[in-house]
């Protein structure tokens, strides 16, 4: 196990550098700087901007330095908000992000496990058939759109929730349902086309025939050999659901970390967008080393030596 988790910590280093590099040789290829702006900003204010973030320095220098200064955890200063580190951004924007993700993660795994298992058990009968119509639109309608139709019927013409940050619960359930729809959708699907194949092996008739009720051989047998492709699932959309969905969180003026990264995008801020994009990254190896580790406890079978 330990020399296991050694060459996944090693890998991810890699990882890491190599979506670093690449962000960071992006933002400089990409015309435009993070102080052009549409007003006409003078040479000399312009020139005194660059020289106090170093940007008038060759770049494989600002690469080097930037390398240097997040090995010490330090992401640098915000080029567009004076003051403000990308630290203290993230720091700031992530907590909400988080809240609101661990709201989508959990109706998303919660109800996508209910509707898989009774599409499983209902094959081919009226469950089934709702169950795989509601997935299907889940699956097909992009979040934004979802986002908006909600918005407009239940907060503009009814008047149910509102939808202007998360001061309450209620301002929790449209982004909520927005974000993990689709998930919720996906999750659904898996579970009904895991759960479908576990039942058709050799040990749950075994079972069957021995006199256990159904309820047990799902919950005791069937079930937990079926979270296997959920569970790769997860680390990745755990990931991205708590770091900040871009687009839900611009829609419902939510100032989480995807927020931020969008405004940093739309103004240049280099190294907001190199700091969000390194903490994803770094966030997403986590997940995934940790469904990998996961794997052993579902399942005795897969060795993570081998």
């Amino acid at each position: 196990m330990g020399r296991y988790v050694l060459k996944r910590i090693f890998s991810s280093i890699i990882t890491l550098w190599v979506v670093v590099t690449l962000t960071f040789t992006l933002s400089r290829v990409i015309p435009g700087g993070p102080f052009d702006s549409e007003k006409d900003t003078p040479i000399e204010v312009r020139k005194n901007l660059e020289e106090r973030y170093k940007l008038n320095e060759p770049v494989y220098i600002q690469y080097v330095d930037y390398l240097k200064n997040l090995v010490k955890l330090d992401l640098g200063p915000s080029f567009k908000q004076k003051g403000v580190s990308i630290n203290e951004i993230i720091s700031r924007g992530f907590p909400v992000s988080a809240k609101l993700g661990v709201a989508a993660v959990s109706l998303a795994v919660i109800f996508g496990l209910i509707l898989g298992i009774i599409a499983a058990l209902k094959q081919g009968r009226w469950p089934d058939r709702v169950t795989m119509f509601i997935s299907t639109l889940g699956v097909t309608i992009p979040a934004f759109v979802i986002a908006t139709l909600f918005i407009y019927f239940f907060a503009e013409k009814l008047r149910w929730f509102p939808v202007y940050g998360l001061d309450t619960p209620r301002h929790y359930v449209l982004p909520a349902i927005a974000l993990g729809g689709y998930s919720m959708a996906f999750i659904s699907r898996l579970v009904r086309s895991s759960l479908l194949d576990v039942i058709r092996q050799d040990y749950i008739r075994t079972a069957k025939a021995k006199g256990l009720s159904e309820t047990s051989i799902i919950i005791k047998h069937a079930l937990k050999n079926a979270m296997l492709p959920v569970v790769t699932y997860l680390g990745p959309l755990v990931a991205g659901v708590l770091t900040g969905s871009f687009v839900i969180e611009k829609i419902f003026t939510i100032p989480g970390l995807g927020r931020s990264f969008v405004d940093s995008i739309g103004n240049r801020d280099y190294t907001a967008i190199l700091g969000v994009t390194v903490f994803y990254s770094l966030f997403l190896v986590l997940c995934n080393l940790f469904v990998d580790l996961v794997y052993a406890f579902i399942d005795p079978r897969i060795k993570l030596e081998g």
